[in-house]
């Protein structure tokens, strides 16, 4: 198959998938549930993928577990943190501005983009598992590595939070402890490093041009759905906020500046 054929087989893929989340999110009356299936959206691309590209082994098996560990790990952590807990306050709002309309609206507007998103992201994924020849390389391994680094800045991240969020002691106090004490977004910069982990073996596949995916992710975590979206209801909900901003990086981990 031609990668032009992949990737199609790929965005057919996705587009089902996100219409049938919809259709249970219109079900249950919670948009939300998008954002839970984001990791293991990624993951269903990377084993479709799989069994369609043209690639050598060595590439394929490494993208396909790259993603699948970094995807699985998210659904997991946002499962646990999201269920059972009500729609998130951004779907909330939009579905009361747009009332009756929001359940037809919600497809368009949240589902088909999220996909066309993620099929924009996950480029590296499918053109280096199609064009990948031989075995990984040393730029492959580099990309490991940076892939390695990040899946543990979100790990340790997510999970430092979430303990220091479960101590009813830090109620309205701001997390400035391990890896947050380095940056304000460490589960963001792990995302971003993972991404351009994934892409450093892609492009030692000869896929360079799919550079566009982890642009699109920066994008994403740095200025609209992650960093600074967070950083606008941050610095209103939690005393202290603008201290810690003014002492802590706000996404590359650096040593926090002195007062």
């Amino acid at each position: 198959m031609s990668t032009l054929g992949v990737l199609g087989v790929n965005a057919a893929a996705i587009l089902v998938m996100v219409t049938a989340l919809w259709a249970v999110s219109v079900a249950v009356k919670d948009t939300s549930i998008v954002d839970i299936f984001w990791g293991s959206g990624f993951v269903v691309v990377a084993w479709v993928t799989f069994v369609v590209a043209d690639g050598s082994e060595g590439y394929r098996w490494l993208l396909v577990a790259l993603t699948t560990l970094w995807g699985l790990r998210l659904t997991v952590h946002l499962a646990n943190r999201n269920l059972g807990h009500g729609e998130d306050f951004r779907y909330a709002k939009m579905r009361e501005r747009h009332g009756s309309r929001w359940p037809l609206r919600s497809l368009w507007s949240v589902y088909w983009v999220q996909g066309a998103l993620m099929w924009v992201v996950s480029l590296p994924v499918q053109a280096g598992q199609q064009l990948g020849e031989g075995s990984p390389d040393w730029l492959a391994w580099v990309g490991v590595a940076v892939w390695g680094v990040g899946l543990f800045f979100e790990t340790v991240g997510d999970l430092q939070l979430s303990r220091f969020i479960a101590d009813p002691a830090n109620r309205g106090k701001v997390m400035d402890q391990g890896l947050w004490r380095y940056t304000r977004h460490p589960n963001y910069f792990g995302d971003f490093s993972v991404w351009w982990g994934i892409w450093l073996v892609a492009l030692s596949a000869g896929a360079w041009w799919t550079v566009v995916g982890p642009l699109v992710m920066s994008l994403l975590l740095i200025k609209v759905s992650g960093a600074g979206l967070l950083e606008k209801s941050l610095s209103k909900k939690r005393e202290g906020y603008d201290e810690y901003v003014a002492r802590t990086s706000g996404f590359f981990p650096l040593p926090p500046r002195r007062r």
